[in-house]
């Protein structure tokens, strides 16, 4: 288990779309070989280089069944560096969707209605879904990494603007109760 590339770790295609299933069964494989159980009666570095493992693996399971972070860490693994904090250049029509979404979301908020929600969530949904495809096309199919950077950017947004939908429903509902 010499690999730092998580898809190499768990003998995986360096790809988007990905077989969960495998990932699943070679997480828990990987896991039970290097569980503290097994390293008990170890010496003291044995035990650190197993716990060190488990970490590795168990990181490399979370970025990649998360299809955002797997994006990511695709795009990183490419070479390209996401500049989450200081790049902030996008699509103009995706920052127009953006501020559309934003007074969708205002228009929600001062309705006072949980379900003023519900057309917004299942639009960012629709939107989480095509851009995922988009990136697998862009990762998997073009191996144009500069843009799917720029649609894990979006995708990013998309994910903030969903738990704001998210908190938003959930500070309606309890308001009601």
């Amino acid at each position: 288990m010499a690999s730092e590339n998580y898809f190499q770790l768990f003998g995986l295609p360096q790809r988007f779309s990905l077989d969960t299933v495998a990932l699943e069964e070679t997480w828990r494989s990987l896991a039970l070989r290097v569980h503290p159980d097994r390293y008990v009666t170890a010496s003291a570095p044995e035990r650190r280089v197993a716990m060190q493992w488990a970490s590795t693996i168990n990181e490399a399971h979370r970025v990649l069944k998360a299809p955002l972070q797997r994006a990511r860490y695709l795009c990183e693994l490419s070479g390209c560096d996401l500049q989450t904090e200081s790049n902030t250049r996008m699509d103009t029509a995706f920052l127009m969707l953006q501020m559309q979404w934003r007074e969708q979301l205002d228009e929600a908020r001062e309705s006072g209605q949980p379900q003023a929600c519900d057309a917004l969530r299942l639009e960012i949904d629709q939107a989480r879904t095509q851009i995922a495809q988009h990136i697998a096309a862009l990762i998997d199919e073009r191996h144009d990494y500069e843009h799917a950077s720029q649609k894990v950017r979006e995708w990013m947004f998309i994910e903030k603007i969903s738990q704001e939908i998210q908190s938003l429903h959930n500070e309606l509902t309890d308001r009601r109760h």
